[in-house]
């Protein structure tokens, strides 16, 4: 078991209240207070950060990747449960899901609680974690995300309540399972290419190249394009409106950044559907890139590593197709 922190790992900051501290218990004291947990299997203790999820960044999900394959290739280990704050959860899970070389179960959990919560949730969901990563259905999935009894594939999940405890939700295909006591029922796969079968190999000392979100709505200023320029992103993912569109002012700032080789890729605000290239946008002409089904916060994840070896707007697409 990995941690990184989040509010699984928070305390209040006085009896009965709301506010909270992220990020305070480390995995060792989680695993303690998740009762019955050592009956499901032999854990061993590892602390990568202790840290609210909002803080997550590119050299922590590297640090990550590493500790993962380096600890899955023990021959002891047969799963990993990683705790993790549940805001940038699905961020972490589908960068993961694109970069780890394991076919073993690597299992995502957090809590919509903090850990002294009269009724936390964390000690449930770190046991449905730790059956699912013990299960040997559960290999081969890629990464998974197991929170409230359900199992989520890394690259559908998506938190979709800032408060509620029914917080993740997989809109476009569905869930992946259920955990129901000791027992784990899968109902779907994912058809793309994930983990041990992808093609991003980094080293520990690897930066990831500067992506950007550029968040679309109603009179969005086309000025925001030329400052993420200057500032040095190799991309920028719009989050349009409808089905990743844009005003007119917006697409033609968009389209002089391909000019000058940044990669521009079109995603949705709304949260479900699939962008299509050439409907109401002419992509090939404007080089840009259809983000397909991935929220643009996935979308920014898989443009990333896609950048570290090619800026091919046409090489780029086909990453989105498989991934």
């Amino acid at each position: 078991m990995i941690g990184t922190g989040g509010t699984i790992a928070g305390k209040q900051t006085e009896a009965d209240a709301l506010s909270y501290d992220s990020g305070i218990l480390r995995v060792d004291e989680l695993l303690e207070s998740a009762s019955g947990i050592s009956e499901i299997a032999t854990f061993r203790a590892l602390q990568l950060a202790n840290i609210g999820s909002q803080d997550m960044d590119g050299d922590t999900w590297v640090a990550l990747t590493t500790l993962v394959d380096r600890t899955a290739n023990l021959d002891d280990v047969d799963g990993i449960v990683i705790t993790h704050g549940t805001d940038t959860l699905e961020e972490t899970a589908y960068f993961l899901n694109l970069s780890v070389k394991t076919p073993k179960p690597v299992v995502l959990v957090g809590a919509m609680r903090p850990a002294t919560a009269v009724a936390a949730d964390g000690p449930a969901n770190l046991r449905n974690a730790a059956t699912v990563a013990s299960s040997e259905e559960a290999a081969n999935r890629g990464v998974l995300v197991v929170v409230d009894d359900k199992i989520h594939l890394a690259r559908e999940v998506a938190k979709r309540s800032c408060s509620r405890d029914d917080a993740f939700e997989s809109s476009n295909c569905g869930l992946a399972g259920y955990v129901e006591g000791r027992a784990v029922r899968f109902v779907a796969n994912t058809a793309r290419l994930h983990t041990w079968q992808t093609e991003f190999v980094f080293e520990e000392s690897t930066h990831l190249p500067r992506v950007t979100i550029l968040y679309g709505h109603a009179g969005v200023d086309p000025s925001l394009v030329d400052a993420a320029m200057k500032r040095g992103f190799l991309g920028i993912v719009l989050a349009g409106v409808g089905e990743g569109n844009a005003p007119q002012p917006v697409l033609a700032a968009l389209r002089a950044a391909v000019g000058e080789g940044v990669a521009v890729v079109r995603s949705s605000r709304t949260g479900r559907g699939f962008v299509r290239r050439n409907v109401e946008i002419g992509d090939d002409d404007a080089g840009f890139i259809s983000g397909t089904d991935l929220s643009p916060q996935k979308a920014r994840i898989l443009l990333m590593l896609g950048l570290l070896t090619t800026r091919d707007p046409r090489a780029l697409q086909s990453l989105f197709y498989r991934y």
